[in-house]
């Protein structure tokens, strides 16, 4: 079975008029198509593809080699491309754009503002839909991160107080203001490190490696200097700062 959002590698099993159709093997029998406008450039029956599933105009699922700008479970800085009587639909770098419904807005939606939206499967209509109301696809209870962990975050808007940010996809955090010494921006990928987790499971996050951890990969260079040099670096208060 394909899941519906997400990346698989697939092999391909025969070419028709519409298309490649690809499987898991070649004697599959459920079996996806890749449409023509997709197929690579050059291939061999055999040969296998990474693509991604998601569900064409006639919500069924279909092959594409274009890369989506989110995937299931997981959040995404997007553009509102429409928004009609029904909701709003977003660019997420595939054809069809991504539904959010007014009740999994946030704020309302403007076209041609960027919001911060969470990519799940509606049980009731098995289709990917969007979500920017972020807080409900994120937990503070169980925490999987420590102090002094190198953490993925996601910006997701700026306040006096600081940069609040997604954790990993999974947590909440927060960069205090007297912590930031760079610009940040709303949908900002970078990479942290864990300061502080708090009694209340608040998560304090900073930039910048803390501690004695920031001075290891500096103290490491030199070790290996000094081994290189044979225990001694012709080094002083009158050296250039290149050397």
């Amino acid at each position: 079975m394909f899941e519906i959002g997400k990346y698989t590698t697939l092999k391909i099993l025969r070419e028709t008029e519409p298309g490649l159709y690809l499987g898991f093997d070649s004697e599959a029998e459920e079996v996806i198509l890749l449409p023509h406008k997709y197929k690579p450039e050059s291939y061999v029956i055999g040969d296998e593809l990474k693509v991604f599933i998601y569900l064409d105009y006639e919500e069924r699922p279909i092959a594409t080699t274009l890369e989506p700008f989110v995937q299931l479970h997981s959040f995404g800085f997007l553009r509102c491309a429409d928004v009609t009587k029904h909701g709003a639909f977003m660019d997420w770098g595939l054809e069809k754009h991504l539904f959010v419904s007014f009740k999994e807005q946030a704020r309302p939606m403007k076209v041609n503002n960027w919001y911060i939206v969470y990519l799940y499967l509606d049980e009731q209509t098995n289709r990917l839909a969007g979500s920017s109301k972020t807080n409900q696809f994120l937990q503070n209870d169980r925490i999987t991160v420590e102090i002094f962990d190198e953490v993925e975050i996601l910006v997701t808007h700026l306040t006096e107080k600081g940069a609040n940010v997604i954790i990993n996809g999974q947590h909440k955090g927060l960069i205090y203001m007297e912590d930031i010494f760079e610009d940040l921006r709303t949908g900002d990928r970078l990479k942290a490190y864990i300061k502080k987790i708090r009694d209340d499971h608040k998560i304090d996050v900073v930039l910048q490696q803390q501690g004695y951890r920031s001075i290891e990969p500096n103290a490491q260079y030199i070790l290996d200097e000094l081994k290189t040099a044979g225990g001694f670096l012709s080094i002083n208060d009158k050296s250039s700062p290149e050397t």
